[in-house]
């Protein structure tokens, strides 16, 4: 317990803020941790100021209350730091580090900055810490693996603290002093106990809850497990559970005997999906993934889940969802419980329920953003009401606060160095949903992470139409966040994987995407040879869509080159290979286009024939907005032929289609005073 001064008449005159907090003990640690941010440093003492962030160690093993330490030294400082807490966990839950690229990331979007989503490491640690220069912020730096990856996030400024958490000494980071947990204080040790059981039985026997500490070694975990076990059984008493823990083997730490009994004492059903949480993404669950592993249903899951809470053996994470983290400790027992009690082909298939499971509820997610279609909403009540999401807000919610584990979920799932149907199946499902509710330039980040995964299982398996596909839509990303030079080398080595997978559709678009790249880059005659070979192969496999939009975007290439009587012979074959095709709505549009460069080109008169002509496809593809902007360039091409009273009449006919949208008549307005 934290001290505290009492008057005469009890009334409570100062006290520990931690206690209000529901902490418990650490008196000394945290008053010793607070010195140390006031301590002097090393080049404060030889006179220069310190350059870098103060970093404070707190080590322990998992079980020991470490985090908890941390998070409640945050609290206590809060208010020193006004730009806030940073968090970031550095470990898997199966010990895996942590890529410092990802962690860079995930700390800059906490702080509202964005880096282009193919940024590497030192870009990354380096925007962190531009981010950081003006900031008085505190970094919580969880499951810490190593001092490197805390070296590369460490602020370059004094006014900024890094809390550190970590199974043992950080070796590398200067002036460095851990604070090493071992157990509670018998006060504070016994008042956990009695959270969960109550005063009663402590009061009753307290040289029994005395003993029971003493088993537990004071490790908040196990004392966590040992009040579970009491509560779910409110006629034992505390010495019976230490009268059981005193006959157990007394191999394994106090932890892993309190866990033993508890996790015995547990019905099978129950025992087994225990377990099976040691294959949840990220170590984080919530119902479905639970019933997905165990096969029941997730009514079924949820019980259970709020079932091991109360055990101790999971916490909530945190989440506006049911959603539940594995504690550090116990994700170690489980994976070996489940080598030990379940075949290899029960944990294979009981992991493809779970990502078969989240490929259907992302399915979901994307669909409720697609009620307009007969189709969609058709589908979308075919699916079971558990999977259904009740609005399109709820659907971004869930994709939002699962994050985490749907990108964890991605990893593992090609964790074996395969790209199976389930895999891919899963990859595309995530960046579908992810652009529907966030858009492309939002998720970017996300989404390129899920394609290098992609690309890398590709790389490695030398699977070339898998390698293909990856690095274009890489390149994709890289062309929509202006990183136009590396989507161009992205693009050509998509062509070459194409070329080698012999994939007609891979080198077709990478043809084309490498003269946008040319485009986008100024160079227009590259730009238009390399749309004139995505033309060639076009032609040759006699798909005339394509071939017609094609044949515009090497009109657009000649246009921006000055070369407007090969653009207009451009325009004219597009217009052809869409009225081939019976594309009204394109047909419209590439008659405006061609109408455009008759207009740069000094021919007002011809200009003004192809867009009456455009204004007719348009309304016989019943393209209102389309038409309003034809319209208004009409009007702008009349009042150059020096025929204002036709000119007012055709910007009247636009502002009567648009009156209904006046966000529409901004957006084209602006368009055609652009063009």
């Amino acid at each position: 317990m934290t001290d505290q001064a009492v008057d005469t008449d009890g009334a409570r005159l100062s006290h520990d803020p931690a206690e209000e907090s529901g902490f418990l003990g650490r008196t000394r640690e945290l008053k010793e941790l607070r010195a140390d941010i006031e301590r002097a440093g090393l080049d404060t003492l030889s006179g220069r100021k310190a350059p870098r962030a103060r970093v404070l160690l707190i080590a322990g093993r998992p079980g020991s209350g470490r985090t908890a330490l941390a998070e409640e030294l945050a609290a206590q400082v809060a208010d020193a730091y006004p730009d806030g807490v940073l968090r970031a966990r550095l470990s898997e839950p199966d010990g895996t580090r942590v890529p410092v690229k990802r962690l860079a990331r995930d700390l800059l979007t906490e702080l509202d900055r964005t880096a282009p989503p193919g940024a590497d490491e030192d870009d990354l640690t380096e925007a962190l810490r531009a981010a950081l220069a003006e900031r008085r912020a505190l970094l919580l730096l969880d499951a810490v693996a190593d001092a490197e990856q805390v070296d590369a996030l460490l602020p370059d400024t004094p006014d900024c603290l890094a809390v550190a958490v970590s199974e043992g000494p950080l070796t590398g980071i200067a002036d460095v002093r851990p604070c090493t947990l071992g157990g509670l204080d018998t006060k504070s040790a016994v008042e956990l106990l009695s959270r969960h059981t109550g005063s009663v039985r402590i009061t009753v026997d307290p040289r029994a809850a005395e003993q029971l500490v003493e088993l537990c070694q004071a490790q908040p975990a196990a004392l966590t497990l040992a009040g579970g076990w009491l509560a779910a059984r409110p006629q034992a008493a505390v010495a019976d559970l230490a009268k059981q823990l005193h006959a157990e083997n007394e191999e394994g730490s106090a932890l892993a005997r309190v866990f033993r009994l508890v996790y015995g004492s547990l019905p099978s059903t129950a025992a087994r999906m225990l377990r099976l949480l040691s294959l949840a993404p990220a170590g984080l669950v919530d119902p479905h993934t639970a019933s997905a592993l165990a096969g029941c249903s997730v009514n079924g899951a949820r019980g259970t889940l709020d079932d091991f809470v109360a055990l101790g053996l999971l916490r909530a994470a945190g989440s506006p969802l049911p959603e539940y983290e594995v504690p550090d400790w116990l994700h170690g027992m489980l994976r070996r419980l489940a080598h030990k009690h379940d075949r290899p082909a029960e944990l294979q298939l009981a992991r493809a329920r779970m990502l078969e499971r989240t490929v259907r509820l992302l399915q979901s997610c994307r669909a409720v953003t697609e009620t307009d279609s007969p189709q969609a909403r058709e589908k979308l009540l075919a699916t079971p009401r558990d999977l259904r999401f009740p609005h399109p807000r709820a659907a971004a919610d869930w994709l939002r606060a699962r994050r985490p584990a749907l990108l964890a979920a991605a990893r593992l799932a090609v964790a074996d160095g395969e790209l199976d149907t389930l895999a891919r199946r899963l990859m595309s499902q995530l960046v579908r949903a992810m652009v529907a509710h966030f858009g492309t330039r939002a998720a970017a980040p996300d989404l390129y992470g899920i394609h290098r995964l992609v690309l890398d299982v590709a790389e490695r398996r030398e699977l070339p139409r898998e390698k293909a596909a990856a690095l274009l839509n890489l390149a994709d990303l890289d062309a929509r966040t202006g990183r136009t030079a590396e989507a161009l080398a992205r693009y050509r080595a998509a062509l070459d994987a194409g070329r080698e997978a012999d994939d007609p559709y891979a080198t077709g678009r990478a043809m084309e995407s490498v003269g946008g790249a040319h485009l986008e880059l100024g160079d227009y005659d590259r730009a238009a040879d390399w749309f004139g070979r995505a033309l060639a192969q076009r032609l040759a496999r006699d798909e005339r869509a394509d071939a017609a939009r094609v044949y515009g975007r090497i009109a657009t290439a000649h246009t921006y080159a000055g070369r407007y009587g090969e653009a207009v012979r451009a325009w004219r074959a597009a217009v052809a290979g869409h009225r081939k095709g019976g594309d009204v709505a394109a047909q419209a549009r590439a008659l405006a286009e061609l109408a455009r460069v008759q207009e740069y080109a000094g021919r007002p008169e011809e200009s003004l024939r192809t867009c009456q002509e455009a204004v007719e496809r348009a309304r016989h593809a019943e393209d209102d907005r389309l038409q309003a902007a034809l319209h208004l360039r009409l009007a702008d091409t009349l009042d150059r032929l020096g025929d204002p009273t036709a000119a007012g009449l055709e910007r009247s006919a636009a502002e009567r289609m648009l009156r209904e949208d006046p966000a529409d008549a901004c957006e084209i307005r602006s368009a055609v005073t652009e063009d």
